[in-house]
């Protein structure tokens, strides 16, 4: 059976048509992608955006590993501001609805950590909490899990909190190993290996976030290797690495150098996880049983 590898559908640009980059995804020897695009907008996917993304995927013999989704712009799921809440709220639940059509488990999320002011924290843990409370029955109607991402510097506070208070059926860790590595991020996924469910894997210098190909910066990708091993992640390698760092102005040859650094760090780190067995779709174009979730996400 043939290798599987995954890499995140912006490695050129996050908005936009994806169909190109699908096309080159594929071409490259791809098989699976992580769905990057409007990650940082409040942009909503129609039901007509999906089901043409289906069969984009369809066309290009891809499938979604996993999919980013947005904490919105203004529309932020854990803003003070009820209403733009309530939005943000609406918009994750546009990923957790998309992502159950396109057939993957897990949507990723970023989320501002605690301010240090008491009044502040007390009011920013009771939104938290309001927010992950109304999305966990659409989660789990949908059998989506929630991965939540890792940041630079960060000492897994909230995270570690979150995972005492909502069980791993709802929320798991997403470990990006260039936030990781800005930081103590490794002695970190060591404690938490056991939830999780998501990698975005790149490199940097330790200093900034650059999304490199693996093994062009100072990740410690031995030590990596080995506690993902050990851990309950069990998909395949997925890369979240960006052109704009890589001196590389060839998208082809971006993402010939991109395969082969994934087939490297699959061989790397061994059992970790080469075949996704991850199920084929089945929610295409054959009719629309209930339009109105799209839109209201009922």
């Amino acid at each position: 059976m043939s290798l599987e590898l995954a890499i995140t559908t912006d490695y050129f640009k996050d908005t936009g048509n994806p169909e190109p980059f699908l096309k080159k995804i594929s071409k490259a020897g791809f098989t699976h992608i992580h769905w990057c695009h409007e990650y940082k907008t409040d942009f909503i996917y129609s039901e007509s955006d999906i089901n043409k993304i289906i069969m984009w995927l369809k066309k290009y013999n891809l499938k979604v590993l996993d999919l980013h989704a947005s904490e919105g712009v203004n529309n932020n799921w854990i803003s003070e501001d009820e209403s733009l809440r309530i939005a943000g709220v609406e918009l994750v639940k546009n990923r957790i609805y998309m992502a159950n059509k396109l057939s993957c488990d897990v949507i990723i999320l970023h989320f501002e950590r605690a301010p240090n002011n008491e009044s502040e924290k007390y009011i920013y843990w009771n939104i938290l909490r309001k927010s992950l409370n109304e999305i966990k029955p659409y989660a789990w109607k949908h059998n989506i899990k929630i991965a939540l991402e890792n940041y630079r510097n960060d000492d897994y506070t909230e995270i570690t909190r979150l995972f005492s208070e909502y069980d791993s059926s709802f929320l798991g860790l997403c470990y990006d190993s260039g936030h990781g590595n800005i930081g103590d991020g490794l002695k970190m996924l060591e404690k938490l290996k056991d939830r999780l469910i998501s990698i975005h894997l790149h490199d940097n210098d330790g200093k900034t976030d650059q999304h490199k190909l693996p093994f062009s910066g100072t990740v410690e990708w031995d030590k990596l290797a080995e506690i993902l091993d050990r851990s309950s992640y069990t998909k395949c390698i997925s890369m979240e690495v960006s052109m704009k760092n890589s001196n590389i102005s060839n998208e082809a040859v971006f993402l010939s150098n991109a395969y082969v650094t994934g087939v490297k760090l699959s061989e790397k780190i061994g059992r970790v996880k080469r075949l996704c067995s991850l199920p084929l779709l089945v929610n295409c174009c054959d009719g629309i049983t209930n339009p109105s979730r799209a839109a209201g996400f009922s």
